[in-house]
């Protein structure tokens, strides 16, 4: 009987709910739940909202133990790509209290082909001259009228900019506007933009740029777009293709149609009658108006004096300016602001909302800042072509994402046509989706890319540059580098049967001598040490040794250096370590730190 109301102590929480959810999900009276709620400072009535963090410290007051729900999406749903963000915000509201809102639109493209000046021509303001060598500096947002509709643009640095949004979980593009200019045509960031693009699963419309130069050349263009699977609209197909100028200002018109078209046919909706929240588009410390974030309004309305948190970053909001520097008291969705009053610089990104008040925002700060500490002291989970063959064995999976990599164009077909081919000869549920290929070797760009969209980095002949090969391994994603094609898909077919079995080995990178025991409050017993050979590492694996009796094989769960957290320590210096399970130390004993790396089959 203790362990069964042990059990019931024990509540999952969605992302967001209302009061009356939380009541029936804890199985009290709304009363009881908006008197804790009054009692942090936070007046609700029983059809409020309020996020994950809010309810957790309502349940923990009320003796529950919170865990955030996981939402399970069947395989095809996932087919039909990631839910968005502005769909998850309103999906619980009154389908009656939803209006339309403006369309956001991320213009993308090729580096010189006239993101900017194309922006600059709808918007009539020069920013292209105060800009270094004519190439965006940051992250802008700017809202202009058309026929009395409103139309919000993000002008991003470059589709790694997008990439890295998506990989933080934000999703701010309703459509997407990809600039390829006529007398250029295809080029290898046009085909990088086209492959983020459809990764985010959002409409795309071809601005057919410099149509005023005269080697402009739409026809052959037009074709390279249909030989990407973008056929414009005027050859049969369905994506929507403007001829524009951007230095004549001509088709502009028809190019903010095209636009409202297709924001028409998503009917993208909000509820402005709530409290806002959205994504930080940037975020920047001023010398005269200190800490200031873009934020980008998804749902509900943002007014001056809310209290808002984005990640560890709380305030009020002191002050707020639309794009084009005038004050405003409030922003309604799909409304790009500038606002001050925050405590810290948040990072582009970020979910922002509204809460009760700076209570409030300062307990879920606390709260996150306690789970962040957690989270740092766990090793990195990957996701990899092995878990893949694991969960295709579990009836788990059914599409493979892969990015391709090769060291020339001329691999790029045979890899691709060798690889989609693979899922369909199996079974027809089966897939293997190459959402990226080009030559090159694998770049940050390409790692942003696979975290966002659960890939695997598959290389031929090339290798990751060191930037992203640090990368991959703080997010966890894995790179395959093969010599020999055959090799490359023979290990992928394996994966896609379920019979991939990964060789591993232990390899041992320190030794440590325990010198000192303590015991630390919240934390347990830690291990006083010094490093003789080697390193210590947090994400390790360790050993125990006491002469030649091992004690103990399992995770290091902290490793500090006097009262900070250390992701290693190396030979010479002394550390505190901590194990999973384990606390049973003597002065004397020897801690082997090893990790299990992939062995490699001989090609």
């Amino acid at each position: 009987m203790a362990e069964q109301a042990q059990e019931k102590r024990i509540v999952e929480i969605p992302e967001i709910l209302t009061v009356r959810r939380l009541a029936e999900l804890t199985e009290v009276s709304p009363i009881v739940v908006i008197k804790e709620l009054m009692n942090a400072g936070i007046m609700a009535n029983i059809n409020q909202q309020m996020d994950y963090e809010t309810a957790a410290i309502v349940a923990q007051e009320m003796g529950f133990e919170p865990r955030e729900q996981v939402p399970l999406v069947s395989e095809e749903i996932a087919e039909e790509g990631p839910t968005l963000l502005w769909e998850r915000l309103y999906a619980n509201e009154d389908p009656a209290k939803l209006e339309l809102r403006p369309p956001v639109v991320t213009v993308l493209g090729h580096v010189d082909h006239g993101k900017t000046s194309l922006l600059d021509a709808i918007r009539h303001a020069d920013v292209v001259a105060g800009e270094a060598g004519g190439i965006t500096q940051h992250i802008g947002a700017y809202q202009i009228e058309h026929d009395g509709h409103s139309i919000t643009f993000l002008d991003t640095p470059g589709h790694e900019a997008f990439a890295a949004m998506r990989a933080r979980g934000a999703h701010t593009t309703d459509i997407a506007i990809l600039v390829v200019a006529a007398d250029d045509g295809v080029m290898p960031q046009t085909v990088e933009a086209i492959n983020h693009i459809r990764a985010a699963r959002v409409p795309i419309i071809i601005a057919l740029n410099k149509m005023d130069k005269p080697n402009a050349q739409p026809e052959m263009v037009k074709q390279q777009l249909s030989e990407m699977g973008l056929t414009p609209d005027d050859w049969g197909g369905t994506t929507l293709c403007v001829p524009v100028s951007a230095k004549q200002k001509t088709g502009l018109d028809d190019l903010l149609e095209a636009i409202l078209l297709v924001a028409d046919s998503t009917e993208i909706k909000a509820n402005p009658n709530q409290s806002a929240s959205g994504t930080v588009l940037e975020g920047r410390l001023e010398r005269t108006r200190g800490a200031t974030a873009t934020l980008l309004v998804q749902n509900g309305t943002l007014h001056t004096g809310d209290t808002i948190v984005a990640n560890l970053a709380h305030g009020r909001v002191r002050q707020m300016f639309d794009g084009a520097g005038h004050p405003i008291r409030e922003a309604l969705p799909s409304t790009p602001v500038v606002v001050l009053g925050l405590s810290d610089v948040p990072e582009a990104g970020e979910f922002f909302q509204v809460v009760a008040n700076e209570r409030a925002a300062r307990a879920i700060v606390a709260n996150r800042k306690a789970e962040m500490t957690a989270r740092a002291a766990a090793p990195v989970m990957a996701f990899t072509l092995d878990d893949f063959s694991s969960r295709i064995q579990a009836g788990q999976a059914k599409e493979l994402n892969l990015i391709v990599k090769t060291d020339v164009q001329g691999s790029i077909e045979p890899i691709v046509n060798s690889l989609e081919k693979l899922g369909s000869d199996l079974s027809e549920d089966l897939k293997v989706h190459v959402i990226h290929a080009a030559a090159g070797n694998i770049n940050e760009s390409d790692i942003n890319l696979a975290f966002a969209s659960h890939a695997i980095v598959v290389g031929f002949q090339v290798h990751p540059d060191p930037a992203a090969r640090r990368m991959a391994e703080s997010a966890g994603v894995d790179i395959r580098i093969y010599d020999i094609i055959y090799k490359l898909v023979d290990e992928i077919n394996k994966a896609l049967k379920g019979l991939l079995e990964p060789v591993y080995v232990d390899v041992v990178v320190g030794r440590a001598e325990v010198r000192d025991i303590f015991k630390v409050t919240k934390v347990g017993v830690v291990a006083g040490c010094y490093i003789r050979e080697g390193e210590a590492r947090r994400n390790s694996r360790a050993r125990v040794f006491r002469g030649k009796e091992q004690l103990y094989d399992g995770h290091v769960s902290s490793l500090k250096r006097f009262e900070k957290d250390a992701r290693q320590v190396r030979t010479g210096f002394e550390c505190g370590v901590g194990l999973e399970d384990f606390d049973d130390f003597a002065i004397g004993d020897v801690i082997q730190f090893y990790v299990k790396e992939r062995q490699e089959v001989a090609s």
